[in-house]
């Protein structure tokens, strides 16, 4: 099979029973389950959740978004060999590291191919928080232009790019439009302070004031615990986005999980230790591309000026990118998650065919 066929460019169109339409982001296809397939997977496989929990099948694409944009290569090349199995494998690792030291659960409960997750239904909460221990990228260049206050944080003066700060900076945004919260803009991503989600709890969909604390501290853990294992890999861990959420277990307990991912190249940056100690930045993540980018067309201003959206879109559309391009960024992400994890990352000649085998043999899914 050619590379671009090896590539899982479009993940909604599976064969799946589904008792809802297939909701596809820029990544992941998630198809809600029919009941009566949820209930007996939960059966057949001792899930921890209740008897009547809805379940879902995510699945993973290669495709690859950078500046709310989706990008191709020449040759029909429409995603990046390897990527979602590295996305998943780095996710499975930390998630699985998380629930081993006692931090949280996540929502994932079995895992039938390198590409698929079975998870249950989590009502997550609408923040979408990054915490930072290195001030670089957008936060950088807005300090440069004399900005000091971050999500009600106060940073010093006479700090450098790429510099450590003082302390691991957690800047909280909005996850999706949010009406109706004093002081928050109704827009998608928009910054707000540890003050503006405490008074507001219930509107962030929080379960109780005290679930706030609990967040930060998973947060602050989970970083703490990815940074430590990067360290002795010899990679340094500069900021993450974490994202959380509400499921019930078997016992009718209500939790606070991770969700989403969690520690990949796509929501972090990672850099080389050896080239970080040499003074120059070599990313081991998504960071990587977005600069190739910001370098590939000579009016960079239009991937990083919001406002130019729609000829962002027509020059993801219009312009194939040099497969060069994308099978650098497949070794870096192939790369870092066979260091994380350990293991090597074996990749499906035709992955299509072999998720939907796996969930018609195992799992008895397929129409």
């Amino acid at each position: 099979m050619s590379l671009a066929g090896k590539v899982l460019a479009v993940n909604n169109d599976l064969p799946i029973r589904t008792a809802a339409p297939v909701h596809s982001g820029k990544v992941r296809s998630v198809y809600w389950l029919q009941e009566a397939d949820s209930t007996r997977l939960i059966a057949e496989r001792g899930y921890d959740v209740p008897a009547d929990a809805p379940l879902a099948i995510m699945v993973i694409s290669d495709r690859i978004s950078a500046f709310d944009c989706i990008w191709h290569g020449e040759g029909g090349m429409h995603g990046v060999p390897g990527k979602g199995a590295a996305l998943n494998a780095i996710s499975n690792y930390w998630f699985e590291r998380f629930r081993q030291q006692g931090l949280a659960d996540s929502h994932i409960l079995d895992i039938p191919h390198p590409l698929v997750w079975i998870v249950q239904k989590a009502r997550p909460v609408r923040i979408e928080a990054i915490a930072r221990q290195y001030i670089t990228g957008s936060m950088w260049r807005a300090y440069a232009e004399g900005e000091r206050v971050f999500c009600g944080i106060k940073l010093p003066d006479g700090l450098e790019k790429n510099q450590r700060l003082p302390e691991l900076l957690i800047t909280p945004s909005t996850k999706g439009v949010l009406k109706g919260i004093p002081g928050v803009p109704a827009a998608d991503d928009v910054n707000i302070s540890r003050d503006d989600i405490e008074k507001n709890f219930a509107a962030f969909n929080f379960s109780q004031r005290a679930d706030v604390d609990r967040y930060e501290i998973l947060l602050k853990q989970g970083f703490e615990l990815i940074s430590a294992r990067l360290a002795e890999l010899d990679q340094v861990f500069v900021d993450t986005k974490f994202e959380f959420g509400y499921v019930t277990d078997k016992a009718g307990e209500e939790k606070l999980i991770y969700m989403d991912e969690v520690g990949t190249p796509d929501s972090s940056r990672i850099w080389d230790g050896p080239a970080w100690r040499d003074g120059t930045v070599l990313e081991n993540s998504k960071e990587g591309f977005r600069q190739m980018l910001l370098g590939h067309f000579p009016d960079p201003d239009i991937l990083l000026n919001k406002d130019r959206m729609a000829e962002r879109q027509a020059l993801a559309r219009d312009n194939a990118l040099p497969v060069k391009a994308l099978m650098d960024l497949s070794a870096t992400y192939t790369g870092i998650a066979e260091k994380i994890t350990g293991h090597p990352l074996v990749l499906a000649d035709n992955p299509l065919a072999e998720i939907i085998e796996v969930l018609d043999t195992q799992y008895a899914l397929i129409d």
